[in-house]
């Protein structure tokens, strides 16, 4: 199938490493002309030459630094089409705390870096999209949206999930789909030292931690970055039209779980 992204222009921000670099990488193969966007300008600079995008440094948590952003992109690209938005720490990043014990900066902290960060960028490219009859933004948020293991990982990811639908409604009649993507446990370029971690602090080898993580899907198995970028790029694409709004899950599978 010929997903329609040859020539698009992207914007994807936590382009530097993990699920966002497999993203930008599956939208390069298709023949779009990516930016990759993280402060890390060291080391978004070498990820943008190993797959062939071009860097773009900026802090998602300054509006100011996201607007100079999008202003550079659409004129060294004359537009933007598409944004992926993948710029947080993962879930299970620092100390997981009950609820009760969850502090208010804690809480503020997250919600500034995913659920505002995501907001900044969606509001600078909107107006591009909007003008040009056509766009797509999907967010990547993250199946704690679905369960209360975590308070800060599910209240992060609800928000982007219900902010999802707003920009969905808001741009739609516009030609500007927006859906929110839930990953699962991702192997990534992390998940070595994560189950070295998790083996260590439960006496267990690492097989055994993954076979743990493994038996939390219906597949048997993780689902790779690569994996999760193959159906971003498909709501990124003129295909994916008939979805808008709604929340995409891409952990392999729940077992014993309906959705609907």
């Amino acid at each position: 199938m010929d997903l329609q992204l040859s020539g698009k222009r992207a914007i994807v921000t936590g382009g530097s490493r993990g699920i966002g670099l497999a993203v930008a990488t599956a939208l390069v193969a298709e023949g779009a002309r990516v930016a990759v966007v993280a402060r890390d300008a060291e080391a978004l600079a070498a990820a943008a030459a190993q797959i062939g995008a071009e860097p773009f440094p900026a802090d998602t948590g300054s509006d100011s630094s996201v607007r100079s952003m999008v202003a550079s992109v659409v004129d060294g690209f004359g537009g933007v089409d598409v944004l992926v938005n993948a710029a947080a720490r993962p879930a299970s990043a620092g100390t997981q705390l009950v609820a009760s014990a969850t502090s208010d900066d804690v809480v503020r902290e997250e919600l500034e870096i995913k659920v505002l960060g995501y907001l900044r960028c969606a509001r600078a490219v909107a107006p591009h999209m909007r003008a040009q009859g056509w766009g797509r933004i999907v967010n990547i948020s993250g199946l704690n949206a679905r369960r209360s293991t975590s308070l800060v990982g599910s209240v992060r990811n609800v928000a982007v999930a219900s902010m999802t639908s707003a920009l969905a409604a808001e741009l739609g009649p516009h030609g500007v789909n927006v859906t929110v993507m839930h990953p699962g446990i991702t192997v990534t370029e992390k998940t070595p030292a994560t189950l070295a971690a998790m083996a260590a602090a439960q006496d267990i080898s690492e097989e055994e931690a993954l076979a743990g993580l493994a038996a939390g899907t219906t597949i048997g198995r993780l689902v790779t970055a690569a994996e999760v970028a193959d159906v971003v790029t498909f709501l990124c694409s003129p295909r994916s039209v008939a979805v808008n709004g709604d929340a995409v899950a891409v952990g392999g599978g729940v077992p014993g779980v309906t959705y609907y």
